[in-house]
Order: C-alpha cells, then structure tokens, then sequence
C-alpha cells in the first residue's frame, strides 16, 4: 500500500467542499502534492496563491493522469459525465472517489463500466454547511465527522484501505461502509428530508422579519434552508423515491402531534414528547 506522503492528490471541483478537502489535505498531510481543477481560474490562482495547491489545471485532461487519488468534489450528475469524458485519461492504478449525496446511479455505472485498471470508491463525506464556494471552505470542518463509503464489489481492499487512512488523517471521525440503496434510504431522512423541511419552514411564513421575534430555535432549524439550490434540486429529484417515502413518514407524526394538540391530549402528548426525549438522548 502506498504511503500518503508519497500521493498526488487530485481535487475535481474547488468549491465549498473541493476547498475544504485541499485546505484539510494541506494542513494534516505536508508532504504530499495537492493537484486541482475547476471551471474558475480565478478560484484555481487563488488556492495556489494561498499554497493550498501545489498545481493548477486549466484541463482536466491534463491532471488526472498525473494523480494517485482523485477526488471528484462535482454533484453526482457531474461525476458521471467527468467519467465517461474522461475514463481512458486516469493512469493504471488511480483511485477515484466522489462526495455525492445520492449513490444508487453511480453505483450502477461504475460498477458495469469502469477500466478494469483503475478503482472507483463512492464516497460521502458528512459534512459541509449551508455556504457554498471556495471562499468559506476554510469554515467547512471535518474534524469528528461521519464519512460513508459506498464500495463496489471490485474494489481492491489495500485501495480501500488507503482511502480510509487519508479520510481519517483530515480528522473525520467515523467511517461507514454500506450499500447504495441503504445510503440513498437513510442519507433521505437524516439529510434530505431535513433541508425539505427547513425549506418547508421558510416558505411556510413571507414575514422576513420575523426573526425579530426568534430566540435561537428558529435560526437552527432553518440555516441549512440556505442551500446551493442548484445542487439540492438535483438530489432531491435523484433521490425522489425515497426522499417522499420519508416526507411521508414525518407528515404521518406531525398529523398525530397536530391532533393531539388540536384536541388537547396533554397526557398522550406528553408520553410522545418524553419519547422523543429519549430517544434523540440515545441517538447522541
């Protein structure tokens, strides 16, 4: 297996979490070479300014053969076409990873088509916030983070294995390994569904000052509803299957809560709430 100090690390991508993977790779691992592209030069002068970069491409073409590892930090509708445009260009032996929200499709298509010389391992670092773009990568924290791996079935173990060491050396905490449809399943509730609701939330009350009257709950419930619209629109319509399965699942509870108030039930409301209670206490 490799050693990480040895690696030229390619980033696809450098925006929110693109930039947060070079900025983490830079600062945990301080020999290795950090190669990037990204659709903006500017972005790309100002990572290698910062020396957050050791390389920039203006031509991904250029990059990938040059790379060990290569992190395709694109939304998933991206990764697949990056793929298939440039599939013959990867050297034998390099190791491909994404950060996409939605696996099920990627899955499918790397595990059919991909060069038998070189591995794909679809990744899903649980982290990120509610910016988007370079500039506020440096706020983007990784540190006892959860990361899922999605692995095929040709993957080779010391690939793996070493993509966990790099995952775990930029300070995530646990890593998962699970299947595609298991991840887009769960990844609906603890993910999705919560930037639904959020939105939901906002969209709900037109009074934008409303926040004059809020006392912290309202702020954190409703952060994550400033998202990159452009990449949440695509996972939640990706993952639309099991995404409305869950809606569903939290109309059902909220109908039973709304009822319980509405017809006040303070004694069943109040066996709910404690159950509640203990549960998000076992969840910590």
């Amino acid at each position: 297996m490799k050693n990480i100090d040895d690696l030229k690390i390619g980033i696809v991508g450098l925006g929110l979490m693109g930039g947060a993977f070079a900025i983490s790779l830079r600062k945990s691992n301080k020999h290795l070479k950090i190669l990037a592209y990204d659709i903006d030069n500017k972005v790309l002068e100002l990572a290698k300014s910062k020396n957050i970069i050791d390389e920039l491409f203006y031509d991904a073409g250029k990059m990938v053969p040059k790379c060990n590892i290569v992190f395709l930090c694109i939304n998933p509708k991206d990764v697949l076409e990056f793929m298939d445009k440039w599939m013959e260009s990867f050297s034998p032996g390099t190791i491909i990873t994404d950060i996409g929200g939605c696996k099920r499709k990627i899955f499918e298509k790397m595990e059919t088509t991909l060069r038998d010389d070189i591995d794909f391992i679809p990744g899903h670092p649980m982290a990120g916030n509610e910016n988007s773009g370079f500039l506020h990568a440096e706020k983007c924290n990784f540190n006892g983070k959860n990361y899922i791996l999605v692995p095929l079935k040709r993957n080779k173990p010391d690939n793996l294995n070493l993509l966990k060491q790099l995952i775990y050396s930029i300070g995530f905490k646990r890593i998962t390994e699970t299947t595609a449809e298991d991840h887009d399943n769960k990844i609906a509730f603890t993910s999705q569904l919560c930037h639904v609701i959020a939105s939901a939330l906002i969209d709900c009350e037109p009074n934008t000052e409303i926040t004059k009257f809020g006392g912290g709950s309202f702020e954190d419930l409703t952060r994550i509803a400033m998202l990159n619209v452009s990449m949440w629109t695509e996972l939640f319509i990706e993952n639309n299957d099991y995404l409305v399965e869950r809606i569903e699942q939290f109309e059902s509870s909220l109908d039973k809560l709304k009822i319980l108030i509405a017809e006040s039930k303070s004694k069943t409301l109040s066996d709910i709430l404690g159950n509640v209670r203990n549960r998000r206490i076992t969840m910590e």
